[in-house]
């Protein structure tokens, strides 16, 4: 009997490791929750676009790429779109929901390639409508050019606020202001490192020289401090920063503007790891990551990660890690020798090591001060789903929390139906800060990871 090979997300990582175990004759079973495949990134349009000019023209390559990789192997990939893994059940079982419906999927071998979550990060007004964080904006824009609003300021850190300002320019926006929370000399020091990809390289410099040419001012060692507005964002407020990310208020500056993007980067949906029971570590850029060998195998022989989810390095990335995990599986179902697996896995993680050293130039540059936790006054929300306030996480850590649990139990942050997605960042680095990384540990994620409506459980026989 053939060995049930089930890949959970079915972006860059999923697809690569699907199509490539489809060369060995081995079927799979792909997992996504969106209409589409392609994750984030590749998915391309939800709906018949006659023109993306705002899309550039080695994007949308890769767009198409990806989709024909699919269509050519796809008697041996069964895609099911829309579908949401919930958790597992018994060994080797996922519970799963699709059109109100839910089912059990069991598997062999699994690799998980969910991808990540962006960073959220609270200040005051950040639930005004119009203030966006920066995916949200770019998924709009490359699902059929639907645009955010009119005119724009972008905040945050990372190559992304460059490139969705040229993206929103050419979708016939107004950018007011880039904001770069990162000194211009912080960059200049990784240029070396930046280099592992020269072309990525010249394609940022090519950016740059858009935004001068279109005279959209980028300022470095600058960032976010407000948004306001009577029920829709109205004015930014920014400021210089220090070199722990604290604006300095005497030197602000406002924006009169309709919508806000705010980039501080992602976090790995690691939560069906968690929940499987695999071995997790905590990364201050990544969040929390399954520990993974040189194979993209977990702490669990059968089950494998691969892309954001385990170590967010874009998409090139994710597909690398994607065929390594491929390959390993296809050496356990005997499809590829050991030693011939061996050597192609290798060569692989050399270019890896590449696109890892080209990744950690930015996160050295972009990793977050923990000044950005003056942002939020005492009555701004922390917690979205529970409403509660900075003012509630003081209190309790003056009282004696010490950890993320104890934190939880004292304030109800985190256990929300979105069990910690948007707020539990912010509580990682206000422990840190207290000095309490050490014993912080990590949001505990709970079954199932996202809510059953009752109508699923109705028996329609």
């Amino acid at each position: 009997m053939d060995k049930k090979v089930v890949i959970v997300g079915a972006g860059p990582a999923g697809i690569s490791a699907a199509t490539e175990l489809a060369k060995f004759g081995v079927h799979t079973t792909v997992i996504d929750e969106a209409p589409k495949a392609g994750g984030v990134i590749y998915r391309g349009p939800l709906r018949k676009t006659h023109d993306l000019p705002h899309l550039d023209t080695k994007l949308k390559k890769a767009m198409d790429k990806l989709q024909e990789d699919y269509r050519s192997n796809a008697s041996y990939i069964d895609l099911k779109t829309q579908t949401k893994v919930l958790g597992p059940l018994a060994d080797r079982t996922l519970l799963v929901s699709h059109d109100g419906k839910l089912s059990q999927i069991d598997y062999d071998y699994l690799l998980l390639a969910t991808g990540c979550q962006e960073r959220s990060i609270p200040f005051p007004g950040w639930q005004l409508p119009g203030v966006m964080l920066l995916g949200a904006i770019q998924l709009q824009l490359k699902s059929g050019l639907v645009r955010p609003g009119k005119k724009l300021v972008i905040t945050g850190t990372g190559p992304l606020l460059i490139l969705v300002a040229c993206q929103l320019h050419k979708a016939s926006c107004q950018i007011d202001a880039i904001y770069e929370a990162a000194k211009f000399s912080s960059i200049a020091k990784e240029t070396i490192a930046i280099l592992n990809r020269p072309q990525q390289a010249l394609d940022g410099l090519s950016m740059m020289l858009y935004l001068n040419q279109h005279d959209i001012s980028l300022h470095y060692g600058w960032g976010l401090v407000k948004a306001e507005g009577q029920g829709q964002l109205q004015q930014v407020t920014v400021a210089p920063y220090d070199d722990n990310w604290c604006p300095d208020h005497s030197k602000a500056v406002k924006h009169n503007v309709d919508t806000l993007g705010v980039g501080y980067g992602f976090a790995a949906r690691s939560q069906l790891a968690q929940l499987i029971g695999l071995e997790i570590q905590y990364d201050h850029m990544s969040g929390a990551i399954p520990c993974v060998d040189e194979w993209q195998r977990s702490s669990q022989e059968n089950i494998y990660c691969a892309g954001d989810s385990a170590k967010i390095a874009g998409a090139d990335a994710a597909a690398l890690e994607g065929n390594i995990a491929a390959k390993a599986i296809a050496s356990e179902l005997s499809k590829l020798g050991r030693l011939d697996a061996q050597q192609h896995i290798s060569a692989m993680r050399k270019r890896l090591a590449r696109l890892y050293r080209f990744r950690e130039a930015f996160d050295h540059v972009g990793h977050r001060e923990l000044g950005l936790l003056s942002l939020p006054d005492e009555d701004t929300v922390i917690c979205r789903c529970e409403q509660v306030k900075r003012k509630a996480i003081d209190d309790a850590i003056h009282q004696g929390c010490r950890d993320i649990v104890t934190l939880k139990m004292r304030t109800r942050i985190t256990m929300g139906d979105c069990q910690g997605k948007t707020c539990a960042h912010y509580c990682y680095d206000r422990l840190k800060k207290e000095g309490l990384a050490a014993e912080q540990g990590m949001v505990r994620p709970r079954f199932p990871l996202d809510p059953i409506p009752f109508s699923a459980l109705e028996d329609k026989s």
